[in-house]
């Protein structure tokens, strides 16, 4: 059972349901935003999601065994703990209740159309498993993107379907600021998965895979990711002189824990060389991206 909830990612999936949590209830409640899903609602969009992307976690394993055993083979469950067929066979239940849950709620709310966005998820994250993933860049933009897109979720199913004349300016309000968190969870995702594949390299390497630094070498694919690294420290300093500035708190947090700690990474990403360097920056992108979406909500306190 353990193994299983190892290969799930459970810590990723407590953060992806407490960000949604928080976008429904401490973000859209606080603000008067007309809603469409009630609590139990929002409760089967929350667990279709998790669903989807914890198939992707498994698949991603399935498709990873040969490099994994290079790169981290202390943490190797699939083909270790877990069988492939026994893995297999939990991606494919994972994507039919996912795509199940998103197909009721779509018809629901009377968009039937929805539920391909739940499609649409499933297959993208099996492609990236089996080949996008080899493109150079391509692959992390994709992914990236699918982090971003469950930011926009509770927008899609929740403030889009209500959208009225007389509530028009508070939704589209509320949609542009959680369109702002996605484009700050594309980019630091995006930094991430560029360090990973530098910390990856060995593994990705023996087994045919032509990530950016395997295609560029180490010191050029830091210099790329210190270029991006400059687009969310722009961002954060900017929506901080524009709209935090009257707001302690929220500035001290800001500085605190967003924009110090992608300081911090600038500075040591264009020194980093060795596996544990990078393993250090990618938790280091991790805990910024957890402190930078939960802030969401803080919005409460600032509008």
């Amino acid at each position: 059972m353990i193994a299983y909830i190892r290969l799930l990612r459970w810590p990723n999936l407590i953060f992806i349901a407490l960000s949604l949590i928080l976008i429904k209830f401490s973000f859209f409640e606080e603000f008067g935003a007309t809603i469409t899903l009630n609590a139990f609602g929002y409760a089967l969009l929350i667990l279709a999601t998790l669903c989807i992307a914890a198939s992707g976690y498994v698949i991603n394993d399935i498709y990873d065994i040969q490099a994994d055993k290079i790169n981290k083979p202390q943490k190797l469950i699939v083909g270790n703990k877990i069988s492939e067929k026994k893995s297999n066979n939990l991606f494919i239940t994972l994507n039919i209740i996912g795509v199940a849950i998103g197909f009721y709620l779509a018809n629901l709310l009377g968009r039937p159309a929805f539920v391909a966005i739940f499609i649409f998820s499933s297959a993208l994250l099996y492609l990236y498993a089996s080949y996008l993933k080899q493109i150079p860049v391509l692959g992390n933009i994709l992914i990236s993107f699918l982090v971003a897109f469950v930011v926009l979720l509770p927008a899609v199913f929740d403030l889009f379907p209500s959208i009225s004349p007389q509530n028009k300016k508070i939704q589209s309000l509320l949609f542009s600021i959680l369109l702002d968190y996605a484009v700050f969870a594309f980019l630091v995702n995006l930094l991430r998965e560029m360090v990973k594949d530098q910390e990856d390299t060995k593994g990705d390497y023996n087994v045919g895979i032509k990530t950016l630094p395997i295609v560029l070498g180490h010191s050029r694919t830091n210099k790329i990711i210190f270029a991006i690294g400059i687009l969310p420290i722009v961002a954060i300093v900017y929506y901080i002189y524009n709209y935090l500035f009257e707001n302690t708190f929220l500035v001290i947090y800001s500085l605190l824990f967003i924009l110090a700690p992608l300081l911090y990474f600038q500075v040591r990403i264009w020194e980093a060389t060795k596996k544990k360097d990078y393993m250090h920056l990618s938790l280091m992108l991790k805990i910024i991206l957890f402190f930078g979406l939960i802030s969401i909500g803080f919005y409460q306190f600032l509008l």
